[in-house]
Parts: C-alpha cells; sequence; structure tokens
C-alpha cells in the first residue's frame, strides 16, 4: 500500500526527532576571549571523560574558553591542540561521566541523505536544522590557505555559532563538523567527514598536534572502474582523482599529473583521501615512498619522497 503524504511527512519528523534526541545532550556550547574580544561556536564530546571536538576557526589563539553543557553546567576548558589544515580543534573540560555522542562512518553516507544540524548560531542554544548531503568530495580552502579535501556538501542551514557542531544521520550518527558556509549563497553549506575528525583529534590528544607528511597534491575520492579493478585485481572500490599538484611540492616532478588516479601508498590500498591523510604519518617525512596511480588503463609506480607539512 502506498504511503500517504502525511505518513511520509511523519516519518520524516520522527526521524529528525530521535536523531536530535540521541545527539542533544552531547552537544556544547563554546564562548572564548581572544585579545581583541569575544566568539563562540559549537562543539560535541568526543569521550566520557571531558574531551570535545570543534573547530579550529572558533578556539585557535583564543585566551580562556568556556563550554555549557546540554544541561546548563559551564566549565572552564583547556585547549588539547588544533589543527588550522583541517580546522579542527579538541578542547577538555575536567569533568567525568559524560555523554559522548555517537560516531559514524562517513565513507558511508551518499549524495540525497538526510541529515541534521545541531548547535548555537547567533548564541541560539540547541537550534536544529535538517536538510540533505548535497555532494561530497568537495574540496575547501581552510584558514591556514591549505585545501581541506573530501568535504561534505550539506544544505542543512548553518549559521555563525554552528562552527564545530555535529552533522547527524537519522541514527544520531555523527557523520560530519559543521565548519563553513557561503555567505552570499543560500544552502551551501560544509562539514568535515567525521572519519577525519576521528583520526586528528586522536592524534591531538595524544601529541596535541599534528605532524604529518605531505605529498601537495590535491584530489578527491572516485569510483575505480569495476572493469580495472577486475583486470587488475583490485580489492578497494575508489581511489583519489589528482586535481592539482602544488608548485615547489614532494609531488612536482614526479611525474603525477592532473587526472591520476591514486590507488596504493607504499603498497598499501588507498581508498579516499582519509586513508591517504592516515599513511602519511610523520614516520614517512623525508623517506622515499611509492605511488601506484592508474592513469587511463595503465598501471604506474611512481616514487616520491614526502616531507613535513607547513
Amino acid at each position: 500500500m502506498l504511503e500517504t503524504d502525511e505518513q511520509l511527512l511523519d516519518a520524516y519528523s520522527k526521524a529528525v526527532v530521535m536523531a536530535t534526541q540521541r545527539i542533544s545532550p552531547s552537544v556544547v556550547n563554546v564562548e572564548v576571549q581572544h585579545k581583541g574580544g569575544r566568539g563562540g561556536g559549537s562543539g560535541f564530546i568526543f569521550t566520557a571523560n571531558g574531551y570535545l571536538i570543534t573547530n579550529s576557526h572558533v578556539v585557535h589563539g583564543a585566551t580562556r574558553i568556556d563550554v555549557t553543557l546540554a544541561d546548563g553546567r559551564k566549565f572552564l576548558a583547556d585547549l588539547v591542540g588544533d589543527d588550522p589544515h583541517t580546522d579542527l580543534a579538541v578542547v577538555r573540560v575536567h569533568e567525568d561521566h559524560l555523554t559522548p555522542a555517537l560516531l559514524g562512518n562517513s565513507q558511508s553516507i551518499q549524495p540525497g541523505q538526510l541529515v541534521i544540524a545541531i548547535g548555537n548560531p547567533y548564541g541560539f542554544q540547541a537550534t536544529v536544522t535538517a536538510g540533505v548531503v548535497s555532494a561530497l568530495g568537495r574540496s575547501l580552502r581552510s584558514q591556514s590557505g591549505r585545501l581541506i579535501d573530501n568535504v561534505i556538501q550539506t544544505d542543512a542551514a548553518l549559521n555563525p555559532g554552528n562552527s564545530g557542531g555535529p552533522l547527524v544521520n537519522s541514527r544520531g550518527e555523527v557523520i560530519g563538523v559543521n565548519t563553513a558556509i557561503i555567505l552570499a549563497a543560500q544552502g551551501i553549506c560544509f562539514s568535515i567527514p567525521i572519519n577525519t575528525a576521528k583520526y586528528v583529534a586522536g592524534e591531538l590528544i595524544r601529541r596535541g598536534k599534528i605532524r604529518r607528511a605531505t605529498l601537495g597534491v590535491a584530489g578527491q575520492d572516485v569510483p575505480v572502474p569495476q572493469r580495472l579493478r577486475r583486470y587488475y585485481q583490485l580489492t578497494q572500490e575508489k581511489g583519489i582523482l589528482v586535481i592539482g599538484v602544488e608548485r615547489g611540492s614532494p609531488a612536482e616532478g614526479t611525474g603525477l599529473v592532473q587526472g591520476d588516479v591514486i590507488i596504493r601508498f607504499n603498497d598499501l590500498p588507498v581508498s579516499g583521501i582519509d586513508d591517504l591523510h592516515e599513511l602519511l604519518t610523520e614516520d614517512r617525512i623525508n623517506r622515499s615512498s611509492s605511488l601506484m596511480i592508474l592513469r587511463g588503463v595503465d598501471r604506474l609506480v611512481i616514487a616520491v619522497i614526502p616531507r613535513e607539512g607547513l
């Protein structure tokens, strides 16, 4: 039996309500003081012992950070570390038994999928907006000047103050960290994938900063054609399409060109930008490495020496 419009709308409403109820206890308001004034944003609880994720641009250079939990309790927070290159940061409040957000898998999302954003735009706490994933694989330039690859585009309305808050799926699982809007447009908003945030947050908690190797390649996740997967007996379904090579970078002069698809790094499968970022660890800095690429129907191996990212 076909569902009526009323039933469909009711199901949509229930999905948004349930997702909001699941994520709300984990969403926080972040207030900061700088030498030049005050600011703020949003964030969400990452661990039960007080680690929170927010945006780097919310807390970078702050002289004081205050965090207000969903239940109204307010705490002075410490900056654990921030990474302007991915616009992610971790702060901590010294309180246990908090409610961490459920974390999803950003590689499993699809365009058209329902998403919900929650945060504190203009100081209006626990504001909920809903929309869909508009596109995947976008690139966004961070305040550090580096391109953030594989960004999620959504039309769930964001406003100043939403920065650092969670983007969740219909199950209330965080799939992204809301980070930016295009002020002159309507319904064009961006979120950092949660898979990237998991890795960055883990490194910031361990060492307070990200020391990373870099290749100087801008790219986006793309499917690998099935006929090439069969022919070369590849286990992965995706690779990284090279959309640009930075001047003066390790990749320049290696022969890597726009249009190549990276499928392996040091003989390890690379199914996307997140995989490559995780493999470009500090132990690869200034050490010869290899990239396996697809160029058209040909498979090539290119030598490259990553260097420490700026």
